[in-house]
């Protein structure tokens, strides 16, 4: 009845598994931790001295200007540390000293940083020669400043060093993102350096289109209102990395905002795509590499995209540090529809215990439901019990063998793609 030796990717070691012999297999293609460069420095430099659509950052500089550098948060793995020391020799050599120049972490909506948190991001060499010009963003802040609107009516309300600043450069991170296409690019202003209130019109305004998914930026509303929102803010100049789980420069893409971020994405993309023959009856995804908070859901809506509507999705995750998606589980529970609870967000009534904690978070209550509503989802989970993932509108499985005989159940015949590793896959159906 049970065939096959399949795989997913489980905390560093390996669930293996039989599906049975009825069931036919689609994909099962692993994605391998692409390799880091063994000189990220030299990857910068690089980057820098040839730029993408646009002049290098020596010859965009003048005297006399104000320069503000935005990088990431903690959250992200970007290497800013090495970064910005070198944004920095190339100022100077434009005429512009370090005391022209501040930084801004551009946290989005997350949890503002303490200096020591920015210290750590930006690396010594950096916070030594601009002690006392580094700031956090704060989008709750009654000094952002609003600067217009989108075409698309998006309120853009930023930063008030950025509106001050002659030049503005961002430092970030190219990875999938299930609603803007790819992070990096123009997100570093939107949502990097936006108020909240800004935020929140952007993302429950396009989370529900079509288009607003992974692997897509041409026509994807969510990220062409960002760009909108980056033209406005004058983002002139771009550093975005490929990372791996490791933590390690996979590459390094310098120069335009939209054109690197886009050279940038395609690299990204054929890094992690897997194509399908078509939309699977089931599909069997892992969290890894994305194992722990609230990143095990980037699996869950990548697997989204692989699967036909009311199929079944077997969602693997430990979620042994649950802490993050707890307050989340507790949102779902909640009688309301996606669409409810949609419209209640987008009118602005955002629960007061949740209002610490990024939109890009509270989106994923809207997201969950409508994954529950549409999909049979089984939570194979060793850190959330039954009552809490029966809470999310999930079925639970204490294991993988038991998922496979809950989804045999209801399904005798089947198409299934399996992604071992969920977390970085990219389904596509071609």
């Amino acid at each position: 009845m049970f065939e096959g030796d399949y795989y997913l990717n489980y905390e560093g070691n390996r669930i293996n598994f039989s599906i049975p012999d009825s069931w036919r297999v689609i994909s099962n293609r692993d994605i391998p931790s692409p390799p880091g460069v063994k000189n990220p420095k030299g990857e910068i430099e690089k980057a820098l001295d040839d730029p993408i659509g646009s002049p290098p950052i020596e010859r965009m500089a003048r005297p006399g200007m104000e320069v503000v550098i935005l990088f990431d948060d903690m959250q992200r793995p970007t290497p800013a540390h090495l970064a910005v020391p070198s944004i920095l020799n190339r100022l100077n050599k434009a005429g512009i000293p370090d005391e022209k120049i501040k930084a801004v972490c551009a946290l989005g909506t997350h949890p503002i940083h303490t200096i020591e948190q920015m210290e750590k991001k930006i690396g010594e060499e950096a916070t030594r020669r601009l002690k006392g010009r580094i700031f956090s963003h704060d989008p709750h802040s009654d000094e952002n400043i609003i600067i217009g609107r989108t075409h698309w009516g998006t309120l853009v309300e930023i930063n008030p060093h950025v509106v001050s600043s002659d030049l503005v450069i961002g430092v970030g991170e190219c990875m999938p993102h299930p609603s803007a296409g790819f992070g990096g690019g123009c997100k570093i202003i939107m949502p990097g350096v936006s108020s909240y209130r800004s935020v929140a019109s952007h993302h429950f305004t396009w989370i529900r289109h079509k288009d607003t998914r992974v692997n897509v930026l041409e026509g994807n509303h969510f990220y062409e209102d960002i760009v909108d929102a980056a033209r406005l803010a004058r983002l002139a100049f771009k550093l975005d990395f490929v990372m791996n789980e490791k933590r390690e420069v996979v590459g390094a893409f310098a120069g335009s905002p939209v054109y690197a971020h886009r050279e940038a994405s395609r690299y990204a993309s054929r890094l992690y795509l897997v194509k399908l023959p078509r939309l699977a009856d089931i599909t069997i995804t892992s969290a890894s590499p994305l194992e722990i908070g609230v990143q095990v859901t980037k699996a869950l809506i990548m697997a989204s995209y692989s699967t036909r509507f009311k199929g079944t999705i077997i969602w693997v995750a430990s979620q042994k540090q649950a802490g993050p998606i707890l307050p989340l589980i507790e949102e779902m529970a909640k009688k309301e529809t996606s669409n409810e609870v949609h419209k209640r967000l987008f009118g602005g009534h955002i629960p007061e215990h949740l209002k610490s904690f990024g939109i890009s978070y509270i989106m994923q209550i809207v997201l969950f439901k409508r994954l529950g509503e549409r999909f049979d989802v089984i939570h194979v989970t060793e850190g959330l019990s039954k009552k809490q993932v029966e809470m999310m509108g999930f079925t639970y499985a204490p294991n993988i063998e038991v998922a496979i005989e809950m989804a045999y159940a209801k399904m005798k015949t089947a198409d299934v793609a399996i992604f071992p590793s969920g977390g970085n896959t990219i389904p596509e159906v071609v």
